[in-house]
């Protein structure tokens, strides 16, 4: 790529006595961010071409002065660019704005880790702050973090998935040329405790289905999560624009998942496009919301007889463990659930892989009866 190796400050005379001023880049200079060629940029400043009383000739002076101090620092930019090096201005930008914007795009765990560091730094924290002491004293604080909406200890594994985020974020900093230590080299990683992914049994989905619920709308969302695997997030957005029709009559869905943001296609069974019958203007689950899934879906799973802790995404883990304990292969479910790597798919299903179970029954202290006659 042709590299810059002059800037020149310009006049041009216009119809009306002046001079615009302009910067002239030879042979040319590429914007890094719309990878736009530029030879020419205007720097609206205009001079009188003749100036006749001394009070235009000095605002000339001043304006030229001006002019090229800008010329000088625009050269020092693309000299920094051009040898790998970082100045001042650069330096000094914020990165936790940084971190906000990109978080903003994400999903909400960036936002909580965003919001987390932002807590740590006291709101303040420019690029040339990071070193690895200073994110090493970000983990020690994740570690001993208390939830910013429950006030409790923070769960381990949270704050390991925050630093992950965070370990990210730096990573994107250092390859956009932010910062220029790629920091997460010298930086461990917070291990993750093991966690019991908990579920419905087949016999308890069919109790909690037939248990009458005092809010219907949120029985519909908890039983149709349990037939497709889906998050509260994608069934709270769910609309009537998603479920598509195959050609033999059957249904699927057709969505962006809310927390990939990448599209998405589930097939759905019959019970569960009967489920969300009938087609209204409206979102398929209008007036399920997030705050259902506390103490009235708790009063329902009790009702129904299930002492296990269930949360919302338990639904997700059903829909996966019950797939495999019927027979689905795990690379059919990985696709349903549309996970990116199988790994992700085997934690959810661990109990019920069909070669574990296969393997428990070979080792036999029965021997059976065999006819040596036949």
């Amino acid at each position: 790529m042709q590299q810059c190796k002059t800037v020149t400050l310009r006049s041009r005379a216009r119809r009306n006595g002046t001079h615009s001023l302009f910067l002239e880049f030879y042979p040319g200079y590429r914007d890094p961010k719309t990878m736009e060629l530029i030879r020419r940029r205007s720097l609206g400043i205009y001079i009188y071409s003749e100036p006749k009383s001394p009070r235009e000739k000095e605002y000339n002076a001043l304006m030229i002065e001006k002019a090229e101090a800008i010329r000088c620092n625009i050269y020092s930019e693309i000299i920094n660019e051009k040898y790998d090096f970082f100045s001042n201005k650069k330096t000094k930008e914020s990165f936790l704005d940084y971190f906000e914007e990109v978080s903003k795009t994400k999903h909400n765990k960036w936002l909580s880790s965003f919001k987390h560091f932002s807590a740590f730094c006291h709101g303040e924290c420019s690029f040339e702050e990071l070193d690895v002491e200073f994110c090493r004293k970000f983990m020690d604080y994740l570690l001993k973090a208390k939830s910013l909406s429950t006030g409790k200890q923070l769960n381990r594994n949270s704050a390991a998935d925050y630093w992950i985020i965070f370990r990210n974020i730096l990573n994107l900093a250092y390859r956009e040329r932010r910062i220029k230590e790629k920091i997460v080299d010298y930086l461990d990683y917070i291990k993750w405790i093991p966690t019991v992914k908990e579920s419905l049994t087949l016999e308890e989905l069919r109790s909690l289905y037939n248990t009458p619920c005092s809010i219907e709308v949120m029985k519909k969302a908890v039983i149709f999560s349990c037939l497709t695997g889906l998050r509260r997030s994608d069934i709270i957005n769910l609309t009537w624009e998603s479920v598509r029709k195959y050609a033999d009559g059957g249904r699927y869905l057709d969505f962006i998942c809310q927390k990939t943001k990448v599209q998405t296609i589930v097939p759905i069974s019959n019970e569960a496009y009967e489920l969300i019958l009938p087609e209204t203007a409206k979102p398929v689950f209008a007036g399920f919301t997030k705050e259902m899934s506390n103490n009235e879906m708790r009063k329902w799973l009790k009702d129904s007889g299930i002492k296990k802790h269930i949360t919302f995404h338990c639904f997700r883990h059903t829909y996966a463990s019950l797939q495999m304990e019927l027979g689905t292969d795990i690379y059919t479910v990985q696709h349903l659930l549309a996970h990116k790597n199988v790994t992700t798919t085997q934690i959810y299903v661990a109990h019920a892989s069909p070669k574990t179970r296969e393997a428990a029954n070979k080792i036999k202290l029965k021997v059976e009866d065999t006819n040596e006659n036949e």
